[in-house]
């Protein structure tokens, strides 16, 4: 796998191991995009937020 695919390998394995500091990273990022925009692309980001989120979070949040 190429340095790209390496670096978001690590990087998902980070955010598994600290969930809160993620989930506060991906919604500063969608906060930036939503004022950047002007919140014309207000479903696109929480969406996207949502997918990286599920991306991280372990089996035992997914059962609550």
């Amino acid at each position: 796998m190429g340095r790209l695919g390496d670096m978001a390998n690590k990087a998902k394995q980070m955010a598994k191991g600290h969930p809160k500091q993620a989930d506060k990273g991906v919604e500063r990022v969608e906060r930036a995009v939503d004022e950047r925009t002007g919140g014309r692309y207000d479903a696109q980001t929480d969406k996207a937020s949502d997918t990286v989120r599920r991306s991280y979070e372990s089996e035992d949040d997914e059962r609550q």
